[in-house]
């Protein structure tokens, strides 16, 4: 809880062909030995993630990858965990040589012009030479926008006024190119709260079960109770089977209500409709993805047909419990719900299929671990196959998917479009 998230933290992907100094580079801006340097091709063989404090921008998160032209026996597996780090940077920087520009350099540098993500190109190794203005301006009118770095690491890190130079230099391209949306925190429900009329109350609605963890939160209710606060809102926390009660002791109405999912049906019944009410999942559908596409994807579960897979995803990796949400109940509400035998898969952590064509609708968790440019990948990558969320899923199986979005009226109104062009809803699953 001292720590930034690492969802929260800008990151930036180290990029480049093997033993252009990508983790000199790494080990000269965080000034530890973050990464192992070697002159053998192939040191790097994973992706190696180094968070710190990098101001003025604030909490980072540096992505070290192996070399993109790693052609050793299992470098087509380094390859792949490049290729998912340069689609997780929100920043990318490419570590070159003076008038060296291959294929590799080029295909990369074009991937992060279509994935719209800023580029940096440091030019490394200028102690043995330089580049020439005709390079550079060649570069400079292929990548307009992209931003370049005349570095020499080893002389660097041995010099202390050339390291801090560099660093000065680093600095200013990366706060000319990271996006305004990556510095600034996004709200989490501040936004949802009046303004102008007190002092807004915000309640929140946290089961404690095999599934809590012992001694503390769970990372989104945290996250709520922080942006709650940082919008001058008081916040009360309270268990689901206290909370009737604790509706008859408060002295005015919540200006809001936030649920664990898996209470939303008990939460929504002692809830008078006056009162709006949403889920911590639901609420990150907005903080980390896209809550319009996954209000109208979550309507796709009235279309699921017999023998269809689903494909439920969780960003995190924990022990599975007997009554695990997502290897468990939400497989079995949905069979329960649509009275169907559905093929359901799931994966965990950063693996997440290339085959998703193969899916009629995914069932993401709240992506609390990923940064939000992870979740809208993943989004994009869903193309036209319905994509929701754990949230927005259980709502619909609960029947209460209109009330736990009406704080969110474009959602709401995407959710209800969607619905029109499905069979009539189906009784929910009690």
């Amino acid at each position: 809880m001292n720590q930034t998230p690492r969802g929260l933290r800008v990151h930036i992907g180290i990029f480049g062909r093997t033993n252009t100094g990508k983790s000199s580079f790494l080990n000269l801006v965080t000034g530890q030995s973050t990464a192992i340097v070697s002159p053998v091709a192939g040191t790097t063989t994973d992706v190696v993630e180094k968070s710190m404090e990098l101001l003025p921008l604030g909490p980072v998160t540096f992505l070290d990858t192996a070399g993109i032209d790693d052609s050793s026996e299992i470098g087509s597996l380094r390859i792949e965990k490049t290729s998912k780090a340069l689609e997780s940077s929100d920043v990318s920087v490419l570590v070159a040589e003076a008038g060296v520009w291959t294929e590799y350099e080029e295909t990369l540098a074009a991937r992060c012009a279509e994935q719209k993500t800023p580029l940096i190109v440091a030019i490394n190794k200028t102690d043995v030479a330089a580049p020439s203005e005709q390079w550079l301006g060649e570069l400079s009118s292929r990548f307009p926008g992209a931003g370049f770095l005349e570095i020499s690491c080893v002389q660097a890190a041995h010099k202390p006024e050339l390291r801090e130079r560099a660093i000065s230099a680093f600095k200013a391209l990366l706060l000319e190119r990271i996006p305004e949306s990556a510095l600034e925190l996004p709200a989490i429900l501040g936004d949802l709260l009046p303004s102008g009329k007190g002092l807004p109350l915000v309640v929140l609605v946290v089961p404690i079960d095999l599934q809590a963890p012992k001694g503390r939160l769970i990372l989104p209710q945290v996250q709520a109770i922080r942006d709650a606060l940082d919008s001058d809102a008081a916040v009360v926390v309270v268990k689901d089977r206290e909370y009737p009660a604790l509706l008859d002791k408060l002295g005015a109405e919540p200006d809001l209500v936030v649920c664990d999912s898996q209470a939303v049906l008990k939460t929504a019944a002692d809830t008078p409709d006056r009162i709006p009410l949403t889920t911590f999942s639901i609420l990150f559908s907005r903080f980390k993805g896209d809550i319009v596409s996954m209000a109208a994807g979550a309507a796709a579960i009235e279309t699921l047909k017999a023998g269809d897979r689903v494909l439920i995803a969780e960003a995190c990796t924990h022990h599975s419990l007997e009554d695990d949400i997502g290897r468990v109940k939400i497989p079995r509400w949905l069979r329960q719900y649509t009275g169907l035998d559905l093929a359901i898969d799931h994966c965990t952590g950063k693996d997440y299929p290339e085959n998703l064509g193969e899916y009629r609708l995914i069932i993401h968790c709240g992506s609390c671990t990923l940064t939000r440019r992870q979740m809208l990948s993943r989004i994009e990558r869903a193309g036209p196959r319905a994509i929701t969320n754990y949230g927005m899923a259980i709502s619909v199986l609960q029947g209460v998917a209109e009330r736990a979005l009406e704080p969110f009226p474009q959602a709401l109104d995407a959710y209800r479009k969607a619905r029109k062009t499905v069979s009539a809803p189906k009784e929910s699953f009690r």
